[in-house]
């Protein structure tokens, strides 16, 4: 009986199932939009910094390079997955609070372009300025160049400062960034998670 209760439930509402799929399909698009010009940007970006080409890289089998093109796309990805979430979220709420009106999807889709441009902006700059930094903090060591000749010892370093950068300055990104998100109006009474 209590089965088939949860059967009758669970099929009771194939429009609300369909608008779930349309949205998880929406978001799978997103996300995969956001990634391919995160790794565009990325690869960009660093590859000025480095005066290197990552393509080119590649073909020569530069392991370094490449160790740190890799960490560079890891780190991106870790400051601009909360605009992703917070989009998310947003499309969430908004579906379930219907009526949905073309103006609000007009908005939140304007602003969550805003805001993932701008974290992607801020994830690049962030990531420059620490390779830059960490060239400058090793006076008589031009890590840049070493990792240019093949250094892997160079590459693992500053790869691993390139994480470390995204892992402590994403929190900060998200609060700042979050403010952007139009997310709806909850009833009186209704939590909302702090950002």
């Amino acid at each position: 009986m209590g089965r088939a209760l949860i059967r009758s439930a669970r099929y009771a509402s194939p429009i609300m199932d369909l608008t779930l799929l349309f949205v998880g399909l929406i978001k799978v698009v997103f996300g995969g939009l956001v990634a391919a010009l995160g790794i565009w940007f990325a690869l960009r970006g660093l590859s000025r910094i480095l005066g290197a080409n990552p393509a080119a890289e590649l073909r020569q089998g530069n392991v370094a390079a490449c160790l740190v093109h890799a960490a560079s796309l890891l780190a991106l990805g870790l400051l601009v997955q909360h605009a992703v979430q917070a989009t998310s979220d947003a499309v969430d709420l908004t579906v379930q609070n219907p009526p949905i009106h073309l103006a609000v999807v007009g908005k939140l889709l304007a602003v969550s372009v805003l805001h993932v441009g701008l974290s992607l902006g801020v994830g690049v700059t962030v990531l420059g300025t620490g390779v830059l930094l960490f060239d400058r903090m090793t006076p008589g060591i031009d890590e840049l160049e070493e990792v240019r000749k093949g250094n892997v010892a160079a590459a693992l370093i500053l790869s691993a400062i390139l994480l470390v950068l995204a892992l402590l300055t994403a929190p900060g990104l998200q609060a700042a960034l979050n403010g952007l998100i139009p997310f709806p109006q909850l009833p009186e009474g209704m939590l909302r998670a702090p950002a």
